[in-house]
Order: C-alpha cells, then sequence, then structure tokens
C-alpha cells in the first residue's frame, strides 16, 4: 500500500509525467490581479460568496442566510 497516491485530477492532465508536470505548471502561469486576490481574501475571511449578485442570491436561498458584506455598523431603528 503506497503512502501517497498523486490525486485523479492530476494524473488527468496527461498520460506521461513529464507533460503532467508541464500541464500543471501552465496551471500558475499567469499571477491573479491584486485586485481580484484582494476580492478572494475579503470573501474568504469574511465567509462571504465570491461572484454575481445573481449567484449570491442562489446560494443565499440555498443556505437561508445572508451570504454578501452588509453595511457596517448597526441597523437604523424603524419609524
Amino acid at each position: 500500500m503506497e503512502l501517497l497516491t498523486p490525486h485523479p485530477h492530476y494524473m488527468a492532465l496527461g498520460k506521461i509525467a513529464t507533460h503532467r508536470q508541464h500541464a500543471y505548471k501552465e496551471l500558475f502561469r499567469y499571477q491573479l490581479e491584486p485586485v481580484v486576490i484582494d476580492e478572494i481574501r475579503k470573501a474568504t475571511n469574511g465567509n462571504f460568496v465570491l461572484g454575481n449578485d445573481r449567484f449570491a442570491d442562489e446560494i443565499a436561498s440555498k443556505l437561508g442566510r445572508r451570504v454578501t458584506r452588509s453595511l457596517p455598523g448597526r441597523p437604523k431603528k424603524g419609524d
């Protein structure tokens, strides 16, 4: 029994080890824009979805809770 086994997604990158390695490297060839990285961090740290309004509405509906940022501070009192 092997202690470590390659993930099926990695193995699907190619039949030959060198092809898999090259394909895997290519996945990280381009850097994300700092703005995108910041959005990912904020969503992760705040436990919010990362996507458009339609996606957020769908996820909120399925989870039954808010999944986007709200305005900071206390809610205003009603009349």
